[in-house]
């Protein structure tokens, strides 16, 4: 099968491999479209300690061909999005079938936009800060693939007022698409919020801007940090401070979800595509990519070209 390899030399190649077979509790899936999602970049850059040559790609929809021991046979010909920890970029991989998430209806372009961001973003709505009807919600990269859903669970949840922080002006209409009543370019906030604080905030930046937000926290405010875009530089938090205004400070790690509480995350999954198969959440895939452009397309989600979601043509 071809797969694109990351290398040694930082390079993409698509090589030949040999196609994976499915394990114990696993499935293999014939890919048609794989998703671009922050990862990717992570990977690239070395931030993560994965061994190359690797095969990148962490969401992939298709068909399952075969199944592992102790999966259901009927499963095969299941059309699914594969939350998976690598592999997605090549023509065969393979998943843990509890994270393979039925996709029937949605098609497999749409899926692989789904991805690991819309589970992110509902269980960062509706399971870490658990927003409540009538609520204000700040979400930061309002229109990355996170951000563009989030401000839709928010709505979907009952959020009186969502305001969504865009990386420049160019950004500002396409946010308001996604159910923000307000959208702010990076440069205005927070001077242009007034005194505005919000009961939650959805914070992947890091830095001077999570202190920012600390300080934008309504009283029992929770602040969602799922994370690092601007800066991997600690930021320290009084847990004193946080207690006399009765505010929390959370975090969301999809990825470690899906090696600690796979189920839980499959369950939050599900209801996130529920949302997405009724029409109630939309999925935008701005760009589309080949095998061969995939450096290219994890290049322009790191340079912020990217809005909403990117997926890559396999099949």
């Amino acid at each position: 099968m071809k797969a694109v390899v990351l290398g040694t030399d930082d390079q993409f190649r698509i090589l030949e491999r040999d196609e994976p077979v499915a394990g114990p509790g696993e499935v293999a899936i014939r890919v048609a479209y794989a998703g671009v999602q922050y990862g990717d970049v992570l990977v690239r850059e070395g931030h993560f300690p994965i061994p190359r040559p690797f095969v990148p790609g962490f969401e992939a929809a298709g068909e399952i061909v075969a199944v592992g021991e102790g999966v259901d046979e009927t499963r095969i010909g299941e059309p699914v999005i594969a939350l998976i920890g690598g592999g997605g970029y090549a023509e065969v991989v393979t998943a843990p079938s509890v994270l393979a998430i039925n996709a029937a209806g949605v098609g497999f372009r749409a899926a692989a936009a789904f991805g690991w961001v819309a589970p992110t973003a509902y269980d960062l709505i509706s399971t870490v800060a658990r927003v409540a009807p009538g609520d204000s919600v700040l979400i930061h990269a309002a229109v990355g693939g996170v951000g563009s859903l989030a401000g839709q669970f928010a709505a979907a949840a009952g959020a009186e007022r969502i305001v969504g922080v865009v990386g420049n002006a160019g950004q500002v209409d396409y946010a308001r698409r996604f159910g923000y009543h307000e959208v702010l370019v990076r440069q205005q906030f927070p001077d242009a919020l007034g005194d505005e604080t919000f009961d939650v905030i959805l914070d992947p930046i890091g830095g001077a801007t999570r202190v920012a937000n600390l300080a934008r926290l309504a009283p029992h405010g929770r602040i969602a940090v799922y994370g690092n875009i601007a800066t991997f530089e600690p930021v320290t938090v009084s847990a004193n401070d946080l207690l006399m205004r009765g505010q929390s400070l959370m975090t969301y790690n999809s990825n470690l979800a899906g090696q600690t509480s796979p189920r839980k995350l499959a369950g939050s999954a599900a209801r996130a595509m529920a949302l997405v198969a009724d029409g109630s959440v939309r999925l935008d895939v701005t760009a589309e990519y080949t095998l061969a452009e995939v450096g290219k397309a994890i290049a322009d989600l790191a340079g912020g070209v990217t809005r909403g979601k990117s997926v890559v043509r396999v099949a």
